[in-house]
C-alpha cells in the first residue's frame, strides 16, 4: 500500500483576525508565516478572508484581481522568502467580468501559482433569532473543486469554509487525485462552530481516510462577524491531533504517511466501495489541478 503522502511533513495553520487596514492584515500574515517557517513548517495555511473584514459589504471594496493583485503578489513573495507551500486562505476576488468570488491562491516555495479555488458553495443561511448571512447577495460561486500538487509531498484538495459541508468535493479529490489532505480555510461563527466545526472535519477525514486541515480567523468581538476560531488538524481516523482556541495563534501538526496507511489497512473503505450498487461521485464532479 502506497500512501498519498510521500513523506512526513510539518504543517502550520495561522489563525488571526483581519481588520479594516489591508496593509496591516498582510503584515500580520507575513509575521506569522515567517514564524511558522522558522519552526520548520513546510506547508502553511492562512484563514478565510485574511486580507479583508468578513462582511458582504466589505467584499467589493477589498476585492482584487486573481492573480496579479497586491495580495497575490504578496503571497508569491512571502512563499519564496519563507520557502513554504502557502495555502493563501481566501480573499475577495474581482474577475475580469466584474463578478466577485471568495478565492484561494496556493503557491509553491518557488513562487509558482499551483491552484486557484473559488468557493463553490455560498454561505446563505437564516437561523431564526441567531444568524442571517447571504454571501450570494454579492458573491458568485465557483464551478469546480480544486487540487494542488505539492512536489515532494503529494496532492492536497482545497475548499473554503461552507464547502466542507458538501462531501462530494473531498470525495472527488481523494478518489480522482489521491490527495493526502483536504484543506479548508473557514470562518464558522459562534452558532455553527460549536455545533459542527470539529464534526465536519472528522467526517471528511473518516469518509476518505485522509487528513483534514481547518484554518479559521481568530475571534474579534469588536467586528461585525464573530468567528469561532479553533483551527485544527484531524487525522484519517477522525482524531483531532492539534487544535487551538479562539485567540490569535499558530497550530502545528506533523502529518505522517504511516497514519494514512494504517487507517486504510485496518478499515479498508477505500477498496471496499460498491460502485456496482451506487455511482462514484468523482465521475460527476469536475476537479481542476
Amino acid at each position: 500500500m502506497t500512501s498519498p503522502l510521500l513523506q512526513k511533513v510539518k504543517v502550520a495553520l495561522v489563525q488571526f483576525a483581519a481588520g479594516a487596514d489591508k496593509a496591516a492584515n498582510l503584515k500580520k500574515a507575513e509575521t506569522h508565516i515567517l514564524k511558522a517557517a522558522a519552526e520548520g513548517a513546510k506547508i502553511v495555511v492562512l484563514p478565510e478572508c485574511f486580507n479583508s473584514p468578513y462582511a458582504v459589504t466589505a467584499f467589493p471594496e477589498y476585492a482584487e484581481p486573481v492573480p496579479g493583485g497586491a495580495t497575490g503578489e504578496f503571497l508569491k513573495k512571502i512563499a519564496i522568502e519563507s520557502k513554504v507551500f502557502l495555502v493563501g486562505g481566501s480573499i475577495p476576488e474581482r474577475a475580469a467580468d466584474g463578478k466577485l468570488y471568495n478565492t484561494n491562491m496556493t503557491f509553491s516555495p518557488k513562487g509558482e501559482l499551483l491552484a486557484v479555488h473559488r468557493k463553490v458553495h455560498l454561505f446563505d443561511i437564516d437561523i431564526p433569532g441567531k444568524m442571517t448571512f447571504h454571501e450570494s447577495s454579492v458573491l458568485t460561486g465557483g464551478d469546480h473543486g480544486t487540487v494542488a500538487q505539492l512536489d515532494g509531498f503529494g496532492n492536497i484538495g482545497i475548499g473554503i469554509c461552507y464547502d466542507v459541508r458538501f462531501p462530494e468535493l473531498a470525495m472527488a479529490a481523494a478518489r480522482k487525485h489521491n490527495v493526502f489532505a483536504m484543506v479548508y480555510p473557514g470562518a464558522f461563527n459562534l452558532t455553527t462552530g460549536p455545533m459542527h466545526w470539529n464534526l465536519l472535519a472528522q467526517a471528511r477525514s473518516v469518509d476518505n481516510e485522509i487528513y483534514t486541515l481547518m484554518c479559521a480567523p481568530a475571534r474579534d468581538m469588536s467586528a461585525g462577524y464573530h468567528a469561532y476560531g479553533h483551527s485544527l488538524v484531524c487525522d484519517p481516523l477522525g482524531k483531532i491531533v492539534s487544535e487551538t482556541d479562539e485567540k490569535e495563534s499558530i497550530v502545528y501538526a506533523e502529518l505522517d504517511p504511516e497514519v494514512i496507511d494504517s487507517a486504510r489497512a485496518g478499515i479498508p473503505v477505500t477498496t471496499q466501495r460498491r460502485f456496482d450498487v451506487y455511482k462514484d461521485v468523482e465521475a460527476y464532479v469536475k476537479t481542476s489541478v
